[in-house]
């Protein structure tokens, strides 16, 4: 695997933590004073799991890439000029979900708007979806890897609604 795919793969997921991170307040009054389901995860699980997901998306994403890069520029690789266009493709699909991704902590942490968030987040969990199966045609087995990264996003869009649910017009308090 090249470093330069590794560290733009790293530096991307990164500096999508570190945007998430700038607008997650968990200890705000807002948050605290909001009822959650009782099967919402311990507030230690968000950190520990993000972390693990996010390295998951640096990693498998640049196994990807390279994986179809390496494809793409063997002669005997059929219409390698479409591998290339696919490469493209997965870096855009990488980038929107980072920032779907991102966008969620502003949407529900800063703006204080579950419904909003929780759309949003079916949003980025049908583009995890994507990516994951993006990443299967590149590689198998990074493919196999990614698929958590969907699953999680798939019970954020779950836990998100239910918060949303049980808390109606949430979004006007400040």
């Amino acid at each position: 695997m090249k470093l330069m795919t590794v560290a733009w793969t790293a530096a991307a997921t990164a500096a999508t933590a570190a945007a998430g991170g700038i607008a997650t307040d968990p200890d705000s009054r807002w948050y605290r004073r909001l009822r959650k389901p009782d099967w919402q995860p311990p507030a230690i699980a968000f950190p520990v799991v993000w972390t693990a997901l996010y390295a998951d998306l640096a990693v498998s994403s640049a196994v990807a890439l390279e994986s179809g890069g390496a494809a793409a520029d063997t002669p005997e690789t059929p219409g390698g000029r479409i591998r290339r266009r696919d490469l493209a493709a997965y870096r855009g699909a990488l980038a929107a979900n980072l920032v779907l991704n991102a966008a969620w902590s502003w949407l529900f942490w800063r703006a204080r708007r579950p419904w909003l968030a929780a759309a949003e987040c079916a949003l980025l969990t049908a583009s995890s979806v994507d990516l994951v199966r993006r990443t299967h045609r590149l590689n198998r087995g990074a493919g196999v890897s990614l698929a958590p990264y969907a699953l999680w996003c798939g019970f954020a869009t779950v836990l998100s609604t239910a918060v949303a649910r049980l808390n109606p017009g949430s979004g006007r308090e400040r």
